[in-house]
């Protein structure tokens, strides 16, 4: 049956199947060839994993992060960057990088963090005298912070996957979040004092206390978010219900640029959004359950074993499998589909699972950035106007950084778990 897997998976694909269809087509289509498994199991688990109270997270989440999107929130979170970074060579990349930390904090998407953020800094990097390539390279890859810094979809994939806590790795992300920004932020600096990209003049106390005060509300969402899960006030679901009537109380009361009107429309596109990931994982979900009757991870996990059983070097080989497979393959769809296969062997491991599902995060956030499969670098190419080939040249420097500070990281666990482990010897 694993050889129908693969002879179906890569057709559908091949022939331009959607990725989400082509997960279930190909678990239908084998079943029925060999007859192993009934087509009515497979509708009892698609039904089995989308009554899962976990996922309710997913709508909101996304919902959360359309209406801070059109509610102004981008334009005050790089006024807030541009306060404290603006003034200093590529002041422009500089406040691109962090602005999308801080907004990555606030969506939970690369693609929303990516277009909110390149649709306020590419037009003035490009006025700047800044390489319009290279603005779109620094745009597109401080987009992918927005999966690591919680709240991330990604995360909640993975913990929904594995049945790990979503609060932990929300904690656990950002760190390692803050860390990708600095390491970016370090490499633009290096390259605008190559190219001569001169800063802008030091802000007044007076312009910097404005910007703060302005952007104040948005940095308070995922504090709100963060310290309602770990003071136990709700689920990391519920959090996600609670980030959408934030979002919709900042966006229509406090900064005004929202109405009611447009309400309607944010969440047809959220609808639009959550379906296809929920179906997206859904078909992935019934796909790892094919594997596991058909003992294939098992298979795998004994390939990658006999190359050594040391965990680091498991953990390194995953790093460049999932590296490969970013590049193909949607994060979400890989993320449901590998994490499953994945878990059974660094639990074998001894590997704490909450570390290694931040490692896969940001080794399939990178796939963001390399085509065919870059969303990032697309929506970057869109708003900016500029060529994938040429963006592609710039923005190596800055994935190659961001796969160097997985593979560090990959040697750091306590990097990773300090804050989970921190809160949870503080609530004890």
């Amino acid at each position: 049956m694993g050889l129908w897997l693969i002879i179906f998976f890569v057709f559908f694909l091949l022939i331009g199947v959607p990725i989400a269809v082509t997960l279930g087509i190909t678990c239908l289509a084998a079943a029925v060839v060999t007859g192993n498994i009934g087509s009515e199991v497979l509708v009892q688990k698609m039904f089995n994993v989308a009554n899962t109270f976990e996922l309710m997270a997913i709508p909101f989440f996304i919902l959360a992060g359309n209406i801070m999107a059109s509610g102004g929130v981008s334009k005050r979170l790089v006024d807030l960057a541009a306060t404290l970074f603006g003034r200093f060579n590529g002041g422009l990349a500089l406040v691109a990088t962090l602005a999308s930390t801080f907004f990555g904090a606030v969506s939970g998407s690369a693609p929303a963090t990516t277009a909110a953020i390149g649709g306020v800094m590419l037009k003035p990097m490009a006025e700047k005298g800044y390489d319009k390539n290279f603005a779109g390279a620094v745009v597109a890859a401080s987009g992918t912070i927005g999966l690591i810094i919680p709240p991330s979809l990604t995360m909640v994939l993975y913990g929904v996957s594995t049945n790990t806590s979503i609060g932990d790795l929300f904690m656990a992300g950002f760190i390692p979040g803050v860390i990708i920004c600095i390491a970016l932020m370090t490499v633009e600096y290096a390259i605008s004092v190559k190219r001569g990209y001169r800063g802008d003049e030091k802000p007044t106390w007076g312009a910097a206390l404005h910007a703060f005060i302005n952007a104040f509300w948005a940095l308070l969402m995922p504090v709100i978010i963060l310290g309602g899960i770990y003071t136990g006030v709700f689920t990391p679901s519920e959090s996600a219900a609670v980030s959408v009537v934030y979002g919709v109380i900042v966006g229509l009361f406090i900064y005004r640029e929202i109405t009611f009107r447009e309400l309607p429309a944010l969440i047809l596109k959220s609808a639009k959004s959550t379906a296809l990931l929920m179906y997206l994982m859904i078909t992935a979900e019934v796909l790892g359950y094919v594997l596991v009757s058909e003992q294939i991870p098992q298979s795998i996990a004994g390939m990658i074993l006999n190359i050594s059983s040391n965990a680091n070097v498991v953990i390194l080989i995953m790093i460049v499998i999932l590296l490969f497979v970013g590049t193909f393959m949607n994060n979400s769809a890989a993320m449901v589909l590998l994490a499953p296969i994945f878990y059974p062997i660094i639990l074998g491991l001894n590997v704490n699972p909450v570390f290694f599902g931040i490692i896969m995060v940001i080794s399939l956030a990178i796939g963001h950035n390399t085509p065919p499969v870059g969303l990032c670098l697309f929506i970057a190419c869109d708003i900016g106007n500029i060529k994938l080939e040429g963006l592609v040249k710039q923005i190596v420097p800055l994935v190659l950084t961001m796969i160097a500070v997985v593979i560090v990281l990959s040697f750091l666990p306590g990097v990773i778990t300090f804050l989970p482990e921190v809160l949870k010897a503080w609530n004890q």
